[in-house]
């Protein structure tokens, strides 16, 4: 499953859309809590800790894996851990794709974060906004996603958002005719956030970052998002 595209799927209200679109468009298909049921052929289902057990899926075929924190945390951590990158599942998939399976693009869908106040917020119907919780690692998640963004590009990775829904993401559009030819990301200068979250310190190794929240002060979360959204728009056209 290395290489290649990764579909990283979430369960926006737009999300059945992709249960028509063809396999050979992705080389991994990357479903993120209830996404699994959008299509069967997904390869990775991803989840929380605390996803009900009746909501994950009850049969895989043959080559499907399920992904837990005990395989994410790691990995996510490697690359800066919750509270930088951004606790929730949209952005943990990406970074757990990112480090596992070192895709040349990153497509999301089904991720734009976006709630409406009435009518569905996910494909299912009603559900919890998982990025509007009150959390220290989301206080801006444009900033989360920039810094997805760059650190990806600067592995060689391209993120775009296959949606063309209003958003919280930064990635730039892309259609699905698109992904063969797209190109590799213009490599970003990073020094600069990097070397304050390294500064800072804000490093949780289980990744119950919420366990240890009152030593980290939101202020100093907000200037570094700042440096993250500076970073993006430094190589934006």
């Amino acid at each position: 499953m290395a290489g290649g595209v990764v579909l990283i799927l979430g369960s926006g209200p737009a999300a059945l859309k992709a249960a028509t679109w063809p396999r050979n468009a992705f080389d991994t298909i990357l479903a993120i809590n209830n996404a699994w049921r959008v299509r069967p052929d997904w390869d990775l289902h991803i989840h929380p800790e605390d996803f009900p057990p009746e909501h994950r899926p009850q049969v895989r075929q043959p080559g499907q894996r399920v992904i837990t924190a005990e395989e994410y945390v790691p990995v996510q951590n490697n690359l800066g851990g919750f509270v930088y990158a951004g606790g929730t599942m949209a952005f943990t998939a990406g970074y757990w794709a990112l480090g596992a399976l070192h895709p040349r693009v990153m497509a999301f869908f089904g991720c734009d974060m976006v709630y409406p106040d009435a009518g569905k917020t996910h494909f299912y119907g009603q559900g919890e906004p998982d990025p509007l919780r009150r959390d220290i690692s989301l206080r801006s998640l444009e900033a989360k996603s920039a810094r997805l963004q760059l650190l990806a590009a600067s592995l060689g990775c391209t993120c775009v958002n296959l949606s063309d829904a209003e958003t919280r993401l930064t990635f730039p559009r892309a259609s699905l005719a698109e992904l063969p030819s797209i190109s590799a990301p213009e490599t970003p200068p990073l020094s600069a956030p990097l070397a304050r979250e390294a500064e800072l310190g804000y490093f949780v190794p289980s990744g119950r970052y919420w366990k240890e929240e009152s030593r980290f002060d939101p202020a100093e979360i907000d200037a570094l998002d700042r440096l993250w959204l500076d970073a993006l728009e430094g190589i934006r056209p």
